[in-house]
């Protein structure tokens, strides 16, 4: 009588290894830095590389919780928000006499708890799409931070608080550091946990996870409390970057973010998509308009390039899923 094995994992295919999708975003990325520096005599300093990402690495934290947002195929768009009410608590908190220390704890605090309120919401009330609810937010947390400094700027740290967007620690940026150590968590937390598991199984079937036992409001509300939490993360590096804080700061970065996790591979519709694709898109993104900055290239420019770049990829993308079901 023959053994009989099953196979868990498939072989190693050298076709669908060099048709991944990161192939391509390394290839678009390469392509960028020769049109920047094509553009830009300034492009190839020697500095760039240690420059431009303290300038989009602050938005890049909260790529990380979208990833796992857009894989339970929900989305997130008051997280621009939270960033803003988050940063004005946070120099309010120290003007008022709070030590910086505190107030940076105190900014956290609040930018978890801000992110957790989504997913309450989106727990209590589950017929209303998560966009809806977040819709909700951003209006009410942009709004407050506006009744709170009006049009009003909040500032005068302490000198020290420059150093978490413009400190280094030997030849690297601390946000740099501080942000590949983020990213080595997200990812271990995607791709060698079983919560990561549970998010791929809520993306492509809730019902069937829902009726197999797994709590899924306590996953949502722990992807919210982390989507909070970076946010505020998000807010701290972004005012120490700017020195002060304005109720309009982080416009725009909820829709910049989303576009990092779209174009990195990670499906809207949920279930999909790898850690790597999105950290690719970060520095594409974020390389892309440091390079067209350097030209003093309108912020119409910009979106429109980045816009192409995303259809382009969606199409891309598109075609790769229907060939496979093709086959």
């Amino acid at each position: 009588m023959n053994k009989r094995t099953l196979q868990i994992k498939k072989p190693w295919n050298l076709r669908a290894f060099l048709f991944q999708w990161e192939w391509l975003l390394i290839v678009i990325f390469i392509l960028i830095q020769i049109i920047n520096s094509s553009i830009s005599p300034y492009y190839l300093d020697k500095n760039t590389f240690f420059i431009a990402p303290r300038i989009f690495l602050d938005k890049a934290f909260i790529v990380l919780p979208m990833m796992f947002v857009i894989i339970l195929g929900n989305i997130d768009i008051s997280v621009a928000s939270n960033v803003a009410l988050t940063s004005v608590l946070m120099a309010v908190l120290y003007n008022a006499g709070l030590p910086m220390s505190l107030a940076i704890a105190a900014a956290l605090v609040i930018g978890t708890a801000l992110g957790g309120f989504n997913g309450l919401l989106q727990i209590r009330f589950p017929e209303l799409p998560a966009m809806i609810i977040t819709l909700s937010t951003m209006t009410i947390y942009r709004g407050l931070a506006y009744v709170i400094l009006q049009d009003q700027a909040a500032g005068g740290f302490p000198k020290w608080f420059d150093f978490f967007a413009w400190g280094q620690i030997g030849p690297f940026p601390f946000i740099s550091i501080v942000f590949v150590i983020a990213a080595l968590i997200f990812g271990l937390l995607l791709h060698r946990t079983s919560f990561g598991r549970v998010l791929y199984g809520m993306g492509n079937n809730l019902t069937a996870c829902k009726y197999s036992g797994i709590n899924i409001n306590r996953v949502l509300l722990i992807v919210s409390l982390l989507t909070g939490f970076m946010s505020a993360v998000c807010a701290i590096f972004l005012t120490s970057r700017m020195g002060s804080t304005r109720p309009n700061v982080a416009q725009g970065y909820e829709l910049d973010v989303i576009a990092m996790v779209v174009l990195g591979g990670v499906s809207t519709s949920g279930g999909t998509g790898r850690i790597a694709g999105p950290l690719l898109a970060i520095f594409i993104i974020g390389f892309l308009n440091y390079g067209l900055g350097l030209v003093n290239a309108s912020a119409q420019v910009i979106l429109v390039v980045l816009g192409l770049l995303l259809v382009l990829s969606v199409l891309v993308m598109n075609l790769r899923i229907s060939g496979r079901r093709s086959v």
